[in-house]
């Protein structure tokens, strides 16, 4: 703004008032500077296949915190996972996306394979244990589901209900099992680690013998238990988190792990990554920081989805969530086997 200078003063203003106020326009002067020049300020977009109920109070506090607008987009639950990172893939080296946090771990490997995350390791993070991270820091994992079998408890007897991928094989449940589709969400990552553990002729053995099952398909997990809810099915393969949701709306659902011949149930991480070339790698690497903290995994803990915090005083604190008997298996050979096990799922399954 420029002033037009008067030679004469019309008014004469006292000394102490001209002090007063020059002291305030100096003090909002200071205060303007540095709200535009604080680490907090700015923005960054945040693509995000949880759950958009579970994300909502987390995205929330880090703008609360941070003082930095987080700019989110949520997936379907019909597309789960698999649409934005079509999307990330289509933006390729001019994102618009900052971080990207999946409900999943396989198709952000998937990502880190095809050149499209940077490598960021958070500073209290330096002894994560190695099957939750990248070796170049590309991805991290944090706060736990493990794949179920969810049944009905009024239809299905606690004592007969399925307790591994084998007893569903049974014809007595034909006609009575649910899927999600593998080609979206955590089922896809399921069937293809399948195809690791058993090998590719027993995987396919098991999705013949579901076909025979007469299993059907849906649009995801949550229509999965829905349905058996309601009675349209018995049993269904699906996730912790939307048993415990399901229970939470009393819901009559129960659940036992989705053991693999006894070697155990697939446990599946969230994963947080930065984006190549992201727009606002400062503020990015300020939400990556606070997404990988003990007070999310404790948020997600106390929440209904009631994931496994990795953090260990975290999950000192929630032993009622812990898995007795987590499969063994090599995320990266799951990844890599996954456009395989949904093209053979799609031509074998209904």
């Amino acid at each position: 703004m420029r002033f037009a200078y008067r030679p004469v003063l019309t008014r004469v203003v006292p000394l102490g008032i001209l002090v007063a106020l020059s002291g305030a326009l100096c003090v909002g002067c200071k205060d303007s500077r540095q709200s535009a020049t604080s680490p907090s300020a700015g923005q960054v977009v945040l693509y995000c296949s949880a759950d958009q109920t579970y994300a909502e109070p987390i995205v929330a506090a880090f703008e609360q915190q941070s003082g930095i607008k987080v700019l989110a987009r949520y997936d379907t639950e019909a597309s789960k996972t698999v649409g934005l990172v079509q999307k990330i893939r289509a933006e390729g080296q001019t994102p618009v996306a900052d971080v990207f946090w999946s409900n999943e771990i396989f198709y952000t490997i998937r990502l880190a394979q095809e050149g499209l995350l940077a490598p960021y390791t958070p500073s209290h993070l330096h002894d994560w244990p190695e099957t939750f991270k990248d070796p170049q820091g590309l991805w991290h994992g944090f706060a736990l589901r493990s794949r179920v079998i969810g049944y009905n408890t009024q239809r299905v007897d606690p004592e007969q209900a399925p307790r591994c991928l084998e007893d569903v094989l049974d014809a007595k449940w034909k006609g009575r099992v649910v899927m999600a589709s593998p080609n979206f969400g955590t089922t896809g990552g399921d069937v293809a680690s399948w195809f690791v553990h058993y090998g590719p002729d027993r995987a396919c053995e098991i999705l013949n013998a579901l076909k025979a099952n007469n299993i059907r398909i849906v649009d995801g997990n949550s229509t999965a238990l829905r349905l058996v809810a309601t009675g349209q099915a018995d049993i269904c393969f699906t996730d912790t988190d939307d048993v415990y949701a399901g229970q939470r709306n009393g819901w009559p659902v129960a659940m036992n792990v989705l053991d693999q011949a006894s070697d155990g149930a697939l446990t599946i991480p969230n994963t947080v990554a930065l984006i190549a070339n992201a727009p606002h790698p400062e503020q990015a690497r300020r939400l990556v920081d606070f997404l990988l903290s003990p007070q999310v995994e404790t948020m997600l803990a106390r929440s209904d989805s009631h994931n496994t915090p990795l953090h260990p005083g975290v999950r000192q604190e929630f032993p009622q969530y812990a898995f007795a008997n987590p499969l063994a298996v090599d995320y990266q050979q799951v990844a890599q086997a996954l456009p395989q096990a949904r093209q053979l799922a799609e031509e074998i399954l209904p």
